[in-house]
């Protein structure tokens, strides 16, 4: 059994990372931590974890509890991680950070897309990029790791196998994605009221989004990337488009997928295009490519759901691995479905 804190327990990546780790048979939960919701009992703030945590209180962050603990799972907001984590890791073994802190190599990238310089760039080297289908080999080595954004994780899927195969051009990809509500975080804010979400479907982060040098680094691609709010709670559906580096075909662009991904528990190849549904609640991601002879064009998608495999699903993903632990276990495989 592995002993976990959760620091930023009372967003919605906080509450999704208590949910699976309640049905994680190796992980206990020894405390987790909010800011604005220190105080609060965890079943008060979502009535939805009342069985799993009738006495869970949050409580304010103090590093000192991170003493004894295998594993410290870090749902801030971005920029916050970076003001914890030397402390934090002098303290504890483990840590796996749901922010972007430190996902970006390059500090410059860092400093260009989110606007501030980083604060942590001793760590930068510490931490694995955590989307393991890609990059399982750096993680199972590492004591920190960076789980990736909903996303960078949706678009990576689909096209980083591609591009690893030669087979697709890597400049002028085009990632056309849209994410559930639930993917703007628990804080109200105008755009994600119900009368102004509902019934809509909206761009937005045009040309400058900061999720594109993360995407461009999984990748290994030039990427113009065009995010979407769609009015629906959890979900992520990547629309990708490249030029064939060659002649090819939807048979041949799918064997790569079907090379990449069919040992993989939680990457399943399709034949028909990927409904976000068909993932809600799983730590799954579903993934697709065809060739358009017409156009020239490669087509890839990918859908999952952004607080599962997007986020805390994923990052037990990688609790799971950097504890030696085997990688499936406690995340759901099932979708929830209607």
């Amino acid at each position: 059994m592995a002993t976990v804190g959760i620091v930023g327990g009372t967003g919605y990546v906080g509450a999704e990372l208590l949910r699976l780790c309640a049905q994680h048979p190796l992980l206990d939960v020894a405390w987790a931590t909010g800011t604005t919701g220190a105080g609060t009992r965890a079943a008060d703030l979502y009535p939805s974890l009342a069985g799993a945590y009738p006495d869970l209180v949050f409580e304010p962050f103090t590093p000192a509890r991170a003493d004894g603990l295998d594993l410290v799972f870090l749902a801030l907001p971005h920029g916050e991680s970076q003001r914890v984590v030397p402390e934090l890791r002098a303290r504890v073994g483990k840590v796996v950070d749901l922010a972007a802190d430190f996902r970006l190599r390059d500090p410059a990238a860092y400093e260009q897309w989110y606007g501030e310089p980083h604060q942590a760039v001793a760590q930068l080297d510490d931490f694995a990029y955590g989307l393991p289908e890609l990059f399982r080999d750096e993680i199972v080595k590492a004591e920190a790791v960076a789980a990736p954004g909903c996303y960078p994780t949706a678009a990576a899927l689909a096209l980083a196998p591609l591009v690893r195969a030669g087979a697709v051009v890597t400049d002028g990809v085009i990632v056309d994605a849209a994410s559930g509500v639930s993917g703007a975080g628990r804080a109200l804010k105008p755009t994600t009221h119900f009368g102004r979400a509902n019934e809509d479907f909206t761009a937005y982060g045009l040309l400058d989004h900061r999720h594109t040098p993360e995407m461009e680094q999984a990748i290994g691609a030039q990427v113009l990337f065009t995010p979407h709010l769609a009015p629906m709670t959890r979900g992520i559906l990547a629309t990708c488009y490249a030029r064939p580096v060659a002649a090819t075909s939807t048979d041949a662009l799918m064997a790569v997928l079907h090379d990449a991904y069919d040992d993989e528990p939680f990457v399943t190849v399709v034949d028909e295009p990927p409904s976000t549904k068909a993932t809600y609640g799983a730590n799954t991601a579903h993934v697709t490519v065809r060739h358009d002879p017409r156009t020239g064009w490669v087509v890839a998608l990918a859908a999952l759901d952004n607080l599962v495999k997007g986020a805390a699903g994923q990052a037990v993903q990688c609790a799971n691995l950097v504890l030696g632990l085997e990688e499936t276990t406690g995340l759901p495989l099932v979708a929830v479905y209607p």
